[in-house]
């Protein structure tokens, strides 16, 4: 059985009580999950084997984990690997989203891109969703997954918290997945187990607050703010709610579940508020905290975007960097691919197209999804596919294993 810190053992059953704690123990003699969420943008089928997850549209349970780097329509982006309880966001946005077009959205902590994809597919697509992340590298991460799923209106951006607050941006949702000491990941990833202990937590909530003060100042009167972390502890759950309550203009609002989701409120004493809590061993998924807040109005204040068409375009748009690029050259021509070829480009090989291809840019596609652009110059095409993105791994299945059901 996976050994867990002595002191996260003593205080998470005191959280939880014995028969919480018990059943979230056997949760780690079972096999973890495996959930997938498709792309409405890039409809390849449903999958082979799949169970719908019941607080998500377009979100499937697997049988087992299939080797996903070896899929081309994963590299395609027609669906994103996501842990199910990180989902309810959609059932979040479905029940207490009251505007539907138009909104301006940030998610301030957004790598490596879960949520984010998830936001943009639940949102109007006449919404812009702003995509943060403050360290440079899982900004490239980032960038990577947002420009895969293929969504427009969508903006990554490498800044601080500070950063957004200084600019007098404001939004109408804002999404908080804030960093935090990860106790709902222990049974996916053992790295947090050892990276546990009472002081990180102290420092995670502390760091909390500091990024949900930036946060709150960005956020429009009336606007939407959730608040996550993928941890069990008071402190940095229902105590940081309990503070935001204190010293901002906040209300906490409900959202409606079902009693088969399993899904736990508050277990702070005294704290009664709304709070949305999965704890492996009881509802089907890692771990997550939600809670969802409304900012009150005191004032007319008008929000910082203006409108152009049927878009918002932010006055301090321009000023952000953001990372990747989407302009590509003009494609006049496409290629299918197979498997074997398909797997040949996501490593960055060069390609040997038919003669009947005209030389230039060339789309190349597996199963009707597009996956990039070479280069034909008549004796091979050269490889456009982002060095970064490319696959490592030499290992090569015989034939493909379809996840999803060819439509």
């Amino acid at each position: 059985m996976t050994e867990l810190p002595a002191e996260f053992i003593s205080y998470t059953r005191q959280l939880m009580g014995e028969e919480r704690f018990k059943r979230y123990l056997q949760s780690f003699e079972e096999e973890a999950p495996v959930s997938i969420r498709l792309n409405p943008k890039r409809p390849a089928g449903e999958p082979i084997d799949g169970e719908q997850v019941p607080w998500c549209r377009h979100a499937y349970y697997l049988k087992k984990r299939p080797n996903f780097t070896m899929d081309p329509l994963f590299h395609a982006g027609c669906y994103y690997v996501q842990e199910a309880a990180s989902m309810f966001l959609d059932e979040v946005l479905r029940q207490l989203l009251t505007i539907n077009s138009h909104l301006l959205t940030l998610d301030m902590c957004a790598a490596p891109g879960g949520k984010s994809t998830l936001l943009r597919s639940a949102l109007p697509e006449d919404c812009v969703l702003y995509s943060n992340e403050p360290i440079r590298n899982r900004a490239n991460i980032l960038s990577e997954n947002m420009q895969k799923w293929g969504w427009d209106n969508s903006t990554v951006t490498n800044k601080y918290p500070k950063d957004y607050r200084k600019s007098k941006l404001r939004f109408d949702v804002i999404l908080c997945d804030v960093p935090c000491s990860g106790e709902g990941m222990f049974r996916k990833d053992e790295a947090t187990i050892r990276e546990w202990s009472p002081q990180n937590v102290e420092k995670c909530w502390r760091l909390q607050r500091e990024i949900v003060s930036d946060a709150w100042e960005c956020l429009n009167e009336g606007g939407l703010f959730i608040y996550s972390t993928c941890t069990f502890n008071t402190k940095e759950n229902e105590e940081n709610i309990r503070w935001m309550l204190d010293n901002y203009e906040a209300e906490v609002l409900k959202v409606e579940t079902k009693p088969e989701w399993n899904i736990t409120g508050s277990l702070l004493e005294g704290f009664t508020e709304p709070v949305y809590r999965f704890i492996p061993g009881i509802s089907r998924g890692e771990g997550l905290f939600m809670c969802v807040l409304k900012k009150r109005k005191k004032s007319t204040e008008s929000a910082n975007y203006s409108h152009v068409g049927n878009k918002i375009f932010p006055r301090w748009e321009q000023n952000i960097p953001t990372l990747g690029t989407n302009n590509k050259p003009e494609v006049k021509f496409s290629v299918a691919l197979s498997y074997q070829q398909a797997i040949a480009y996501l490593r960055g090989e060069a390609l040997v197209l038919s003669d009947e291809t005209p030389c230039g840019i060339i789309e190349v596609t597996f199963m009707g999804i597009p996956l990039g652009q070479v280069k034909n110059i008549g004796n091979r095409a050269n490889n456009l596919y982002p060095k970064p993105w490319r696959i490592k791994t030499t290992y090569l299945p015989n034939e493909y294993e379809p996840i999803l059901k060819q439509i």
